[in-house]
């Protein structure tokens, strides 16, 4: 049994669903990955991640689109304002999400549905540095 990890940077652009299905795949490749489970982990409190379907594009944006509506930016009845309008509507919508995902490993590929992708779901609107910390336990080809 192995434990293998590594640290994801990424500049998101503002307010939208990333996807990170391709280079969650590559990674496991790149360390010879069999079996076992892999863990995603944003620690950030105005980002999260989401599993989703990634094949029509109408499903982002009316994730989008929901959760502006849930969570209006500039609620008159928030208090914390420190970062802009769009601070506190952040934070809500991560506590409505979540910062981690695990993911089973099956013959090398991390075992989603067809239609499943794997997302950062940045909630505020101006570009931002974000981490994403992963770690593989299982067993390896090597």
């Amino acid at each position: 049994m192995k434990h293998l990890s590594t640290e994801w940077k990424i500049t998101a652009g503002g307010r939208r669903l990333y996807e990170l299905t391709g280079d969650l795949q590559s990674w496991l490749q790149v360390i010879a990955a069999r079996e076992g489970l892999v863990n995603l982990f944003v620690p950030h409190t105005s980002a999260s991640l989401i599993l989703q379907e990634n094949a029509d594009p109408d499903v982002q944006h009316d994730i989008l689109d929901y959760f502006a509506r849930l969570v209006p930016d500039d609620d008159p009845h928030f208090r914390h304002r420190n970062e802009g309008p769009d601070d506190m509507s952040a934070h809500l919508r991560c506590v409505l999400t979540q910062n981690s995902l695990v993911i089973p490993v099956r013959e090398g590929r991390a075992a989603l549905g067809v239609w499943q992708g794997v997302f950062l779901f940045e909630q505020r609107t101006r570009p931002l540095s974000r981490q994403i910390l992963l770690s593989f336990q299982g067993v390896t080809r090597t």
